[in-house]
């Protein structure tokens, strides 16, 4: 069964993963052109911002407006590009999982994997409708107050006097639709990254199936062996593909939080801000969160390996089959962790430090 398709669907639609069936000369080229304005709306919303940043912003409170939707517009533009770039890699990753040792065969085995496919496909639809309520908020606060003002909603520098009413409603539109791109792409982009994650775990899940069954289909221990090296294969050029870009994950998610503290605790009362702010800040938390749970589910799952391995009835095992379980067992001593360029692994601790680490630089600010 194919796997992932909920997110290569989100990832299609915003235009960063074209059909493998639109191999035709034209539709490759429609899709092209359309990838190009998606990525387009998303790239210049981004760059109008850094030059308003550069060219215009003076003060504290003027850089803290906008800073905090800047750098996570500048994290989505990498995103992209990683997942454009790595497109064969992907790919490949995915033809591991699908083809032999990997694929499942016996009906269990399709049972767990379509458990975990389908974990994945729930919870990057959650992601989907708590980024819809976002964009919905921020575009809902923005139109009963900058709108109505002829304020944009995020501070911008424009080559252009966009005072007239033609204009401003363009730029307006440019900002929301570009936010929104922006929003979904880095949904798909973050969901995809995890739903890599949480196959490794289902593999582990189907080798554990299978080690069990190892006494009744005796022929299948050499292919456990071959699997689980695939597993560890897997997961290593996995970590190397994307460790930069879940290093910036977790310093663009600080900075966040800290940003957007700091952008409440300015005003005294309570306004139309509060809940769009609360709800972004809550993103920005869940990306950074999915990463860090499914880091440390695929450390639990290959430490339950060697486990599973050693509690097996190995007295009615012959010499072979002893050997290779010595194998996986030499190899699972050392279990599969996945860091952020070598530094901080993906894990609940360094969930629950980045959020000591916001909070304190969110302090130091406050004083500064």
């Amino acid at each position: 069964m194919p796997i992932l398709q909920y997110t290569f669907k989100l990832l299609t639609i915003c235009g960063c993963w074209r059909p493998d069936s639109w191999s035709s000369l034209n539709k490759r080229i429609a899709y092209y052109i359309y990838s190009v304005i998606i990525v387009l709306s998303m790239y210049t919303f981004m760059l109008t911002q850094l030059m308003d940043m550069i060219l215009i912003v003076d003060n504290a409170d003027d850089f803290s407006d906008n800073f905090f939707i800047l750098i996570a517009m500048f994290l989505t533009c990498c995103k992209v590009l990683v997942v454009l770039v790595n497109r064969n890699n992907i790919v490949k990753l995915i033809d591991i999982l699908m083809e032999k040792p990997c694929r499942p065969i016996r009906s269990s085995e399709i049972k767990i994997l379509y458990k975990f496919d389908k974990n994945i496909q729930i919870n990057t639809q959650r992601f989907v409708y708590l980024g819809l309520v976002t964009f919905l908020c921020i575009l809902l606060s923005s139109l009963s107050t900058n709108f109505r003002n002829k304020k944009l909603t995020y501070r911008a520098w424009l080559p252009f006097d966009y005072s007239s009413t033609l204009l401003f409603f363009l730029t307006y539109t440019h900002q929301m639709v570009g936010l929104l791109t922006a929003a979904f792409l880095s949904i798909g982009c973050d969901t995809l990254i995890c739903g890599l994650l949480v196959h490794i775990c289902c593999q582990i899940e189907i080798l554990l199936y299978r080690l069990r069954k190892i006494i009744s289909y005796s022929d299948i221990f050499r292919d456990c062996v071959r699997q689980h090296h695939r597993i560890c294969r897997y997961a290593l050029i996995l970590n190397s593909k994307f460790k930069m870009t879940i290093a910036m994950q977790f310093v663009v998610s600080t900075l966040v939080v800290c940003s957007n503290l700091y952008q409440m605790t300015k005003s005294t009362s309570l306004n139309a801000s509060y809940l769009p702010l609360l709800l972004y800040m809550s993103c920005m938390l869940t990306q950074i969160f999915i990463y860090c749970w499914y880091g440390n589910e695929v450390k639990l799952k290959s430490t339950q390996l060697l486990d599973n391995i050693f509690a097996m009835n190995w007295v009615t095992m012959n010499k072979n089959l002893k050997e290779s379980l010595l194998i996986i067992m030499n190899r699972a001593t050392i279990p599969i962790e996945f860091t952020s360029a070598y530094i901080l692994s993906m894990n609940l601790d360094s969930f629950v430090g980045l959020l000591k680490t916001s909070y304190s630089a969110y302090n130091i600010l406050k004083q500064v």
